[in-house]
């Protein structure tokens, strides 16, 4: 691995920050360089969030990117915004609740993860967030699950531990069911 991009975006609340920096801390477990650049609108819950997260083998030398290697797309607004933007011979990952107009693009590799509806099925939409994590790490294997699980316990407080089996279980699941786009 040289250097990987990528964009995390969504509604606020729907763990959009929560994911980038999991996966910034599972780049630290396994002593890559890291970068974690979090944005978003005044309002928060509801208004659009997105992250940019960089995982290198050579320092970062700066965290603002104008293209990504791989987009990790949870609304229409955010789908208009960063298909544009994903390289040549990038990926986008997407869920499809709520996307009216699907990615076009031919040439860069499209997934579907269907986490809403599955976290919603499975009764337990706090893991939403960990389940799309889980269809990236199955697309792009950047970080070990193991770091995964890591970076989640560091990032989680204390009282909310013992949520760690929940979310990993989604995070396999994830990797289950993400499928690509033809």
């Amino acid at each position: 691995m040289a250097k990987e991009e990528i964009i995390i975006a969504g509604f606020g609340g729907q763990g959009v920050l929560s994911m980038g920096k999991i996966l910034a801390y599972s780049g630290v477990m396994q002593d890559m360089e890291v970068s974690w650049m979090p944005s978003y609108g005044p309002e928060m819950r509801g208004g659009t969030a997105n992250v940019t997260v960089i995982l290198s083998d050579k320092p970062v030398s700066s965290p603002i990117s104008h293209e990504y290697d791989t987009a990790i797309i949870l609304n229409q607004q955010s789908l208009d915004k960063f298909e544009p933007l994903v390289k040549r011979g990038g990926v986008l990952i997407y869920d499809p609740n709520g996307i009216s107009r699907h990615p076009v693009r031919k040439d860069i590799a499209v997934y579907a993860i269907d986490a809403t509806a599955e976290a919603a099925r499975m009764g337990n939409m706090r893991v939403f967030n960990t389940m799309i994590l889980g269809g990236y790490l199955k697309v792009r294997p950047q970080v070990l699950v193991e770091n995964v699980m890591k970076g989640l316990a560091k990032s989680l407080p204390e009282r909310l531990h013992k949520l760690l089996p929940a979310n990993e279980e989604a995070i396999r699941h994830g990797m289950e069911i993400i499928r690509k786009v033809e």
